[in-house]
């Protein structure tokens, strides 16, 4: 669920349950299954447009026509830069963690164990993520359970509820509760982690939901608490690393905070599969896209390439799990969408990895949150993949292409072609693009 800008519409992103998926709008919820099949080739735009000038986004230099800008008015998209009045993702950033329960569903544990449930994985995943860029520091200013003062039931809470009444009347009470105690000035983001036996399992109802960019919210010390993630329950994948990977459900959350959008849709993890926390984020553990590293700022602009205009380009890429090289090739055949390429590898955050390879991948900043944006082209588009993991998308787990193998496709008057040329001792791919124009469009 969503607001747009300037509204009194939070924007909000509810988590999906293991077998299914929730995405709502305000007062609109649509619950998906997710389809083990593979992700079909995206389709090219409609009408004919060009790639965006290289002068349109100055301050992107070179890098100018790959930064493409979200369409108006969508709730929370693919483009860049991210908008204004979500929480930074870079530098430092401060994370006010309160542990809530009720009169009626009293914590379960101890409030320190639910933050040890998340804490310092969270920290070292985002770490990791964005090669230091990040410096994710989580403060527990109240060592108890925070004691809301209406039962959890007077909230009326369940999946695919908007922010008011209930979560604005469950906010408020927060703030009123936590307020001697905490200085809400010095956070950037807020984690409420609910004690987990409020609402049912997550493997039947997925409650855990972030309001990001919310301006109208209630305030606390006189900042709003605009960016504020809640955790209920985790989706245990039945394979006994819930202690191990079940944090990831607070890297997905804090996602939104960052401004990044759902991928997965309808269908569940159909169009990205594993690839992305903020498609799958249950079982062994993933990284996040190199288009959304680079839109969260954990990218140099040297470690990405633009292909925008006709010609042969050659590149080396690295591995996402490595700091250095080069992470992202984009290829632009529209103001709004385009192919990002990048390597992937097992190591760092990603674990599920089972065909190593160069991934490809649709972009478009033009779809909404929950509506597919990114596509991940499949290189064996009638396989059943490569991985036996619980409750990872197994049709796109092989997408990856391999050296020697081609993608070729044509959009909007421009035919493209991407050849992994080959892999070297030290696990960099060679890949080599040719964007030519046909049909007379200039390319």
């Amino acid at each position: 669920m969503d607001q747009t800008h300037g509204t009194a519409r939070p924007r909000i992103r509810i988590r999906r349950p293991r077998r299914g998926s929730a995405f709502a709008t305000a007062a609109v919820l649509t619950v998906a299954v997710v389809a083990p099949a593979a992700a079909p080739r995206p389709e090219p735009p409609a009408s004919p447009e060009l790639a965006p000038a290289p002068s349109a986004r100055p301050a992107f230099g070179s890098l100018a026509p790959c930064a493409l800008a979200s369409g108006p008015g969508l709730q929370m998209a693919e483009g860049i830069p991210t908008g204004r009045g979500y929480s930074r993702s870079t530098g430092t950033v401060h994370a006010l963690n309160l542990m809530i329960d009720f009169p009626d569903v009293r914590g379960q544990g101890t409030a320190r164990q639910r933050f040890e449930e998340f804490f310092p994985q969270t920290s070292r995943w985002f770490a990791q993520s964005s090669y230091g860029r990040l410096d994710y520091r989580p403060e527990m200013p109240i060592a108890h359970w925070l004691r809301m003062p209406r039962p959890f039931r007077a909230y009326g809470i369940k999946r695919g509820s908007p922010f008011d009444p209930g979560y604005r009347k469950l906010v408020a009470d927060i703030a009123k509760t936590a307020d001697p105690k905490v200085d809400f000035r010095r956070y950037d983001l807020v984690n409420v982690l609910v004690t987990p036996n409020a609402g049912p399992p997550a493997a039947h109802a997925v409650l855990s939901v972030t309001y990001a960019d919310n301006q109208h919210a209630p305030t606390a010390d006189g900042v709003p608490l605009a960016n504020v993630s809640f955790v209920y329950s985790r989706q245990d994948d039945g394979s006994g690393s819930l202690r191990r990977t079940g944090f990831r459900v607070l890297p997905h959350e804090n996602g939104h905070v960052f401004g990044l959008p759902d991928l997965y849709t309808h269908g569940g993890g159909d169009k990205a599969g594993h690839w992305d926390v903020m498609s799958e984020d249950w079982g062994p553990g993933n990284d996040l896209l190199a288009w959304h590293k680079w839109k969260l700022g954990w990218l140099g602009p040297r470690q990405i390439a633009c292909a925008a205009r006709s010609g042969v380009f050659v590149h080396t890429l690295s591995p996402l799990n490595r700091t250095e090289g080069t992470k992202l090739l984009f290829v632009p055949v529209s103001p709004s969408t385009g192919y990002a390429i990048e390597a992937r590898a097992t190591g760092g955050n990603d674990e599920a990895i089972c065909k190593p390879g160069v991934l490809i991948s649709w972009v478009d900043t033009g779809v909404d949150s929950g509506g597919g944006p990114v596509t991940i082209v499949d290189s064996t588009p009638h396989g059943r993949g490569c991985t036996r993991e619980r409750n990872v998308h197994p049709g796109l787990s092989d997408a990856a292409y391999a050296p020697g193998e081609t993608f070729d496709t044509a959009a909007n008057g421009i035919r493209i072609r991407v050849r992994v040329t080959g892999r070297d001792a030290a696990g960099d791919y060679g890949v080599e693009i040719t964007r030519r124009a046909s049909a007379g469009a200039r390319g």
